[in-house]
């Protein structure tokens, strides 16, 4: 059989099975989009011929990395919200009202190009205005599940003291709802089916029941899911206890949130009584360990929710919050903060963060019918990860084999070479072949630099901690 690309000679690491399907010599056979054939590098080769002969002698391919939750626009404030008390309304608001939407979607395409760069070729990205944004992945060629943000908070909503209840306006929540579907009519299913379009309610206590209910019935207009934070933090819990007297899933429970269609992001506060509701009603749950851990100090509780028999997915949330869209950066934190949390370094194994990080993340974005694993017939969705590196070797397949621990624990993203998306070539050679890399870094830069002087005034009035430690000279 004639195709277009055979990259042979592998760590060939499927993801099939219960563990990651490693074939020790391994090949994988693309033509045009799809996946026609893996397996020995020996039987691939006797049985297709190809454009493009790829040698993979050292390295480990595998699918392609999937970011189940993110604010990509979040990358312009990295590092502006760190080791402090109240990090969004203290550090983002501030900065925030200052933002133009044009620059958010200069600020997104960093956390593209730093995401494809280590190894992810599917972002859920959950952000405003999608509508533009969503031209960045279709320029660098990645393969995106985009959501608009939809709330009913006011502009002003950062003068707001800390701990009071939140404000709606309705006709706020109507104009982003409009957007959201704006996105969903325009771009769903669009560049060869690499886009699809989800719902974004931001969270429960952002916005009306009335307008919840909307939403739910878009989705089931649509066939779509529900992107959606749920029992984040105590301010979730603290604004739903005082507006409905109800806790976020007891809350949404009651309006007929909880199903297949809900991808509930960070489940913070979840109780063990709301994880086997969630479990049971089939609503999957989004996990970003490390901005959670340096936002808030804590683990959400996913091995619970592994366990009750539901299904998870990583993701970096923002780089606002964790500085990071390195899926290498996530599945590392996921082992070691669960290890901890349960005092037993058996807890969450490398090979179940690999698993969250690909066919379980497929599984829980909805999208496993065509990404997750190197599989006959999927998208060719495929990165290729160079072992021979100081921070991976030594390789050891025999008594024990080394290279999965060393993937979770020791990979830092720089090691992966070659990112294919749908199959195409999107980055060869650490270099990314679809956009000028430097004069994007250029261009975000100089929209910081502008943000940080119109909101000069409202930083400092802030008082943050982040303030208080730069004013001592710790920082």
């Amino acid at each position: 059989m004639k195709v277009d690309m055979i990259i042979a000679n592998s760590f060939l690491m499927t993801m099939e099975g219960k563990g990651v399907g490693m074939i020790e010599n391994g090949a994988v056979a693309i033509k045009d989009n799809i996946i026609v054939g893996t397996g020995a590098t020996q039987e691939i080769l006797s049985t297709h011929r190809a454009e493009r002969l790829i040698d993979a002698t050292d390295k480990v391919v595998m699918p392609g990395l999937i970011n189940a939750h993110l604010h990509s626009a979040g990358a312009l404030f990295r590092g502006m919200a760190q080791d402090m008390s109240h990090w969004m309304q203290k550090g983002l608001w501030p900065l925030a009202k200052h933002t133009q939407e044009e620059e958010r979607v200069c600020g997104s395409l960093l956390s593209i190009m730093e995401g494809v760069k280590s190894g992810t070729t599917t972002f859920c990205d959950f952000e405003t205005p999608m509508n533009e944004i969503v031209g960045n992945y279709v320029k660098i060629g990645a393969r995106a599940r985009v959501t608009e943000v939809v709330n009913e908070l006011p502009d002003t909503i950062g003068a707001l003291p800390v701990g009071e209840l939140y404000p709606f306006d309705p006709a706020t929540g109507q104009r982003k709802l409009q957007k959201n579907i704006r996105l969903m009519e325009q771009w769903h299913e669009q560049e060869n089916g690499r886009i699809t379009c989800l719902l974004g309610p931001q969270a429960p206590d952002m916005m009306s029941k009335e307008l919840l209910l909307e939403l739910k019935n878009l989705a089931e207009k649509y066939n779509t899911r529900l992107h959606m934070h749920v029992a984040q933090g105590d301010r979730e819990i603290n604004q739903m206890i005082k507006r409905y007297g109800k806790r976020p899933i007891a809350f949404l429970d009651e309006l007929g949130y909880l199903d297949q269609r809900l991808m509930a992001v960070h489940l913070t506060e979840a109780t063990s009584e709301e994880i086997r509701l969630l479990t049971s009603k089939g609503a999957s749950m989004m996990y970003c360990p490390g901005a959670i851990a340096i936002i808030d100090g804590l683990v959400p509780p996913v091995m619970d929710f592994v366990e009750a028999g539901g299904t998870a997915a990583l993701g970096t949330d923002s780089a606002a919050g964790n500085n990071s869209i390195n899926m290498f950066n996530e599945m590392k934190f996921a082992a070691i903060l669960n290890k901890v949390k349960r005092q037993d370094p058996k807890v969450f194994p490398a090979w179940l963060s690999l698993r969250l990080a690909t066919v379980e993340a497929a599984k829980a974005i909805g999208l496993d019918h065509e990404i997750g694993t190197i599989t006959k017939g999927k998208k060719a969705d495929i990165i290729i990860v160079n072992v021979d590196d100081p921070g991976l070797r030594p390789v050891i397949c025999d008594p024990i084999r080394n290279i999965v621990p060393n993937l979770v624990y020791g990979a830092r993203g720089h090691e992966v070479e070659t990112v294919i998306i749908d199959g195409r070539v999107v980055m060869e050679n650490r270099n990314l072949l679809t956009i000028d890399e430097k004069q994007s870094i250029l261009a975000a830069q100089d929209v910081v630099n502008q943000i940080a002087q119109r909101a000069h005034d409202d930083i400092v009035g802030s008082e943050s901690d982040l303030l208080k430690m730069m004013r001592a000279d710790y920082l």
